[in-house]
């Protein structure tokens, strides 16, 4: 990786809709946006942070997320997701992460992305693959 510094910003806009409402067993909970969708955009956020950066060869997946979700935010309101990379280590990228509405903040933390040489994590997902077949 390189080039990527603390305070580079990335935003996401987008709408709530029926689709990211909690639902367990099919059934919906409430008429807001889920937990689960909210940290979604939040890494999808900041994965758009490290993407310019990476190096051939090089791949970013999470490692750490740690989100409170504060307030709703309902169907058909807008949410703007935030990313501010504020540490860049050798295999660890941190970055802030924010959901707000026009009403304020609806969730904020942090969100640490491990970042890695895509041959080796092929690697080490088929020496998994293999112990797998091998236990069925």
């Amino acid at each position: 990786m390189k080039g990527l510094t603390p305070g580079v910003t990335e935003t996401i806009e987008i709408m709530v809709t029926d689709d990211m409402r909690p639902a367990f067993d099919g059934e919906v909970v409430h008429q807001v946006m889920s937990t689960v969708t909210m940290i979604y955009y939040m890494e999808k956020a900041g994965r758009h942070v490290i993407l310019p950066y990476l190096e051939e060869g090089e791949e970013g997946a999470g490692y750490d997320v740690s989100i409170t979700h504060t307030g709703p935010a309902i169907v058909g309101e807008k949410v703007v997701f935030t990313a501010v990379c504020t540490d860049v280590g050798e295999r660890r990228v941190v970055c802030d992460v924010t959901a707000r509405t026009s009403h304020g903040v609806i969730g904020q933390g942090t969100f640490i992305q491990a970042i890695f040489r895509k041959a080796r994590m092929e690697k080490k997902l088929q020496e998994l693959r293999v112990a797998l077949e091998s236990a069925t």
